[in-house]
């Protein structure tokens, strides 16, 4: 335990995307209320950029000192623009923790970016502090978030399963330090209002009442598919058209494939002339919690449906590979990525409506376990196999 003579004990967040933020932001509120702690936050990936509405913005309007921001994305949206953007994310990342010198370092789940900022703090000895270890899921995401754990000194995983997996990954038992999602907290913490603004006042396309039934669509590339998003956006589109239930849609992350499935949008857009889809590019924490919160059925392939949507047991149509593994509650139908079997499944779950909320995924807790963590866990620098260790008969 550190003693009130100790100055506070730095923590440097790492934020690289919208959905990033909203699962970090209860630790970052925690951390600022430690007097043992101090936070610093650093910020980067999409979260910088003009076409993606800048959310470092809402980091500073809801009241966090950024410290950095980190620009490496390259244009294209290819598997090569991703590699590159790793590259020049590891340069930035060293040049920023090189200038702000955290104690510790905290990062969340699978980016690309992530993995960048990981490789540049553990080169530069810096104690590594990962939340959301531990998962099984689809794409290169599933590389990502095993490649941060083996960096990381200490770990937060979401779930139970996900802590006995970093355990068998080889990390020593005793660095898992919490167990349970952080946004788990902020779910736990919203009313059931939901401000129509929330949907209308930004974007293009129908007006959406909230108050009635309406869709959730979140749908990202797959990047070990690549070349097939367009394709498999198209056969969503086409079930969508069918339902015709008002629908809300976040256009897609940064990914390769990214740009193929906002042109296959546009296309089907100006083509179509869908009087049941409203698109828009972010929303704040909170806003998107409520909004998923509210919808009849949340479709697509975004881990927050797995993940979030349980929290309020709002009914899931997972679509593809994307999430293949991820650990799910029951409110998850999962379906290829066909229209037919999206449309059978989007009814299906209309017709059974709101499951019963689950904690597979936290608590609501969680956040203030993980700063107490951040006090009193003793940072050292060198990682072994844990199980390697004892083998050879070394202290683990």
């Amino acid at each position: 335990m550190m003693t009130s003579n100790k100055p506070p004990r730095s923590i440097c967040a790492i934020l690289v995307d919208r959905a990033n933020y909203g699962r970090m932001k209860p630790v970052m509120q925690a951390i600022v209320e430690r007097p043992e702690l101090r936070l610093d936050v650093l910020v980067g990936g999409t979260m910088v950029l003009e076409r993606f509405q800048r959310s470092v913005d809402i980091v500073r309007r809801d009241g966090f000192s950024v410290v950095g921001e980190v620009y490496m994305e390259l244009e294209g949206s290819t598997p090569t623009t991703m590699a590159k953007s790793i590259g020049l994310g590891v340069i930035e990342f060293a040049n920023e923790l090189q200038r702000l010198k955290p104690d510790i370092v905290m990062l969340i789940g699978d980016r690309y970016e992530a993995l960048a900022a990981a490789i540049a703090a553990a080169y530069m000895n810096l104690p590594l502090f990962h939340i959301q270890g531990g998962e099984v899921s689809g794409s290169i995401d599933e590389s990502a978030r095993h490649a941060i754990s083996k960096f990381a000194q200490f770990h937060a995983p979401a779930t139970a399963r996900a802590a006995e997996y970093l355990v068998r990954m080889g990390e020593d038992p005793a660095t898992i330090l919490s167990v349970g999602c952080p946004s788990s907290d902020l779910a736990r913490e919203l009313d059931g209002y939901i401000d129509p603004a929330t949907a209308n006042s930004r974007g293009s396309g129908v007006v959406i009442d909230v108050n009635r039934p309406f869709l959730l669509v979140v749908f990202h590339p797959t990047t070990t598919e690549f070349g097939a998003a367009a394709d498999q956006v198209n056969e969503l589109l086409v079930a969508l058209h069918q339902v015709k239930a008002p629908t809300l849609m976040l256009w897609p992350n940064i990914d390769a494939g990214g740009d193929h499935i906002a042109k296959a949008i546009r296309v089907f857009r100006d083509h179509h002339g869908p009087s049941w889809l409203r698109l828009i590019t972010n929303l704040a924490p909170e806003d998107y919690l409520r909004v998923l919160n509210a919808a009849a059925c949340a479709v697509g392939n975004s881990s927050s449906f797995v993940r979030d949507g349980s929290f309020f047991g709002t009914p899931v149509v997972l679509i593809g590979n994307r999430q293949h593994g991820r650990e799910r509650d029951v409110h998850v139908s999962q379906v290829p990525t066909k229209a037919a079997a999206i449309e059978r499944a989007i009814e299906t779950q209309l017709a059974h409506g709101r499951y019963a909320a689950s904690t597979l995924y936290g608590d609501g807790e969680v956040s203030q376990r993980i700063a107490t963590a951040l006090v009193e866990l003793k940072t050292y620098t060198q990682k072994r196999l844990h199980y390697v260790a004892q083998n050879v008969g070394e202290e683990g």
